[in-house]
């Protein structure tokens, strides 16, 4: 397989790795401090816990608005794998910040130390995505993307578990949580050094450090391009509903189907795992090509398994508390872990093409300071669905009538994106043409 060999060679595989330990590190802290926040640390400050976790997500999404333009020019400006290097060597002194703030239990010291973890991922995300197309060539772009959007979505699981667990071990205090961030970013640092020199795409850069002078500067310029505009406000899009869906899934699986911890970490199990297998399906159907026609196509199957949710209403489950080990003899609660894994898989057929044709179709003197303007417009949207949520929830709609809302809008998203660019709408009709005509090819055969 293609992704295979990417994965084994020296251009893609230290970079998977390096970015595979940084979100898998970014959501063990998260997640730890989540927990510590609300069994601790809320009795302590007298903040209600709920009112601590959204702050903490707020804080740490605080940078992406704040530096996206500075990282950026940054990224552009210098040699990319130098500054990884130094971005993961940040990511030690960071992680050793927290282990002071662990066992501090001092919640505005950990606060400080999520804005730090926060800069510093919104600095490694130009230089991930704007090294990709230094290193692998058009054809690989979609497979390369598809790894980056696994490996990102299987960190995020498995961090938020690995979070949750160790900072749940009693008697030890935060010592697992602080000697795993402290391990993991060490690893990362050091598999930085296995990244192959990428030349800046642009040394004479002028850093500008006004800071909301540049980010609009780099708004604007993103906005002169109507494509990358377009794909730059599509791949936005996609963050303000995996951020709705994600929102929803402990109380989606605590009132509706009345299931434990375990099964709402399972929901979002199904969702992660549904979107790491869309990446690789979306990597065999392009076939070395960057395929906008999977957008619109994903798009469709968003809505349609968004709408079943809507269709299964208030599920008809039994008033026991399900666990782990009883869930899946209840067909309502399966059809809820089906239509979360399949809202995934086509959410990764959706994502993948975007994040590769951005890549390709951007300027590569100016393709990092691109991807900071994305990064700042999916900070927005992510704000913009955590609003749009809360205005829901004001209104007393139920979660599944908020699944069947989001479906709609997301067929009026796709229309308005398919008028930006026509691209969208003429790809997707060539691939159903293609695919009928090879199935009319081969009952011709068979006959």
């Amino acid at each position: 397989m293609n992704q295979i060999r990417l994965l084994r060679s020296r251009r893609f595989g230290p970079l998977f790795v390096v970015q595979f330990l940084g979100a898998f590190n970014d959501n063990v802290f998260r997640f730890a401090l989540i927990i510590f926040l609300t069994f601790r640390l809320a009795e302590k400050t007298g903040v209600e816990a709920r009112t601590l976790v959204v702050m903490s997500g707020g804080i740490f999404i605080l940078p992406y608005f704040l530096f996206s333009s500075l990282a950026g020019q940054i990224a552009d400006k210098f040699e990319k794998s130098r500054i990884i290097r130094r971005v993961k060597f940040v990511e030690i002194i960071v992680m050793s910040l927290a282990a002071i703030g662990f066992w501090l239990e001092s919640t505005q010291f950990l606060f400080f130390v999520l804005f730090l973890m926060g800069t510093q991922s919104t600095f490694f995300g130009p230089l991930k995505y704007g090294i990709l197309p230094q290193h692998l060539v058009e054809t690989e772009l979609t497979g390369g993307n598809a790894l980056i959007q696994l490996g990102t979505y299987s960190a995020i699981l498995l961090g938020a578990i690995a979070g949750g667990m160790l900072a749940a071990i009693e008697g030890l205090g935060p010592a697992p949580v602080i000697s795993c961030v402290v391990v993991l970013a060490l690893a990362g640092w050091i598999c930085a050094f296995a990244i192959p020199f990428a030349k800046p795409a642009d040394s004479t850069i002028v850093i500008d450090w006004n800071l909301p002078r540049s980010t609009l500067g780099g708004l604007r310029y993103a906005a002169r391009n109507r494509e990358i505009l377009a794909l730059i406000l599509t791949i936005s899009w996609f963050w303000f509903l995996g951020a709705t869906f994600l929102s929803m899934m402990p109380t989606y699986g605590k009132d509706l189907l009345h299931g434990n911890e375990q099964v709402v970490t399972l929901l979002n199990a199904a969702f992660t795992l549904g979107i790491g297998s869309g990446a690789i399906l979306c990597a065999r159907l392009s076939r070395g090509r960057i395929e906008l026609g999977l957008v619109p196509i994903g798009c469709v199957g968003i809505s349609i398994f968004a709408l079943d949710l809507l269709l299964s209403g208030q599920p008809d489950t039994t008033m026991e508390i399900l666990t782990l080990k009883t869930v899946m003899a209840h067909p309502p609660a399966v059809r809820a872990f089906v239509d979360l894994a399949l809202i995934g898989v086509f959410g990764a057929v959706f994502i993948v093409p975007l994040y590769a044709a951005l890549q390709a179709r951007a300027e590569q003197a100016h393709c990092a300071r691109v991807i900071a303007a994305l990064n700042v417009t999916n900070a927005l949207f992510m704000v913009f669905s955590a609003l749009f949520t809360i205005t829901l929830y004001h209104f007393h709609m139920t979660i599944p009538s908020i699944f069947g809302t989001v479906a709609v809008l997301n067929l009026v998203a796709m229309a308005g994106a398919m008028v930006m660019l026509p691209e969208f709408a003429m790809r997707a009709r060539v691939l159903v043409l293609r695919r009928s005509s090879s199935e009319m090819a081969s009952r011709h055969r068979n006959d």
